[in-house]
């Protein structure tokens, strides 16, 4: 399998899957199906079984999927076998909310260095990681090997934030500011547009006439 292989709609849904295992996992469930995998995500199981199938040939038909062996799949799929290892840049508060979220370790993440220029700020413990200063971002990227980076800076600073990350070796960023941001094309660059995300519910809601 490759990632051209895989439609961007259907990797998007990959983590979900993987999200709905664990828990069936936690529930101590040896077996799922794609139905029962389809009602945890959201989705249908023809859905469920389209997108498993670019993966390979996983399940038996008439019994469903081995959890442990599909969350074994995922996850390779995914490059989570092994924590990849993230630093938080902008320690405001969305930064500080996002160090303190306790599920990025059993989704194969792991915060390593959180970074902010404001200098009050440096020094502080953040669950075992220190606030460091923005200046050192190159230094500090370079001894955690950070391999994904969480922008939550202010828009007016992303870009050229962005550009120092990428600049030591950073492929993947996720940006909450509110701008795009012009990057290489090997550089992975997701966007998280909370208001966005906001509005479409109010458009929803507007159709309902409320």
């Amino acid at each position: 399998m490759t990632s051209q292989a895989v439609p961007p709609t259907t990797v998007d849904r990959l983590p979900v899957y993987l999200r709905c295992l664990l828990q069936a996992k936690g529930m101590r469930m040896p077996v799922i199906n794609s139905v029962q995998i389809a009602e945890m995500a959201g989705t249908n199981a023809a859905q469920v079984r389209k997108d498993l199938s670019y993966l390979g040939e996983f399940g038996t038909r008439g019994i469903g999927y081995d959890v442990d062996s599909l969350i074994t799949q995922l996850s390779r799929c995914l490059g989570v076998t092994e924590q990849r290892r993230v630093a938080i840049v902008g320690y405001g508060r969305l930064g500080s909310a996002l160090q303190s979220y306790p599920g990025f370790e059993e989704r194969g993440m792991r915060v390593v260095a959180v970074l902010d220029a404001d200098p009050s700020k440096v020094g502080t413990a953040v669950n075992d990681t220190a606030v460091e200063s923005i200046d050192e971002l190159e230094a500090v990227v370079s001894r955690e090997g950070v391999e994904i980076a969480v922008l939550t800076v202010p828009a007016e600073a992303a870009q050229a934030v962005a550009n120092r990350l990428v600049a030591v070796g950073v492929g993947a960023i996720m940006n909450f500011a509110p701008v795009r941001l012009d990057l290489p094309a090997d550089v992975a660059v997701r966007q998280a547009d909370v208001a966005g995300e906001l509005q479409v519910l109010s458009f929803h809601l507007e159709l309902q006439g409320r």
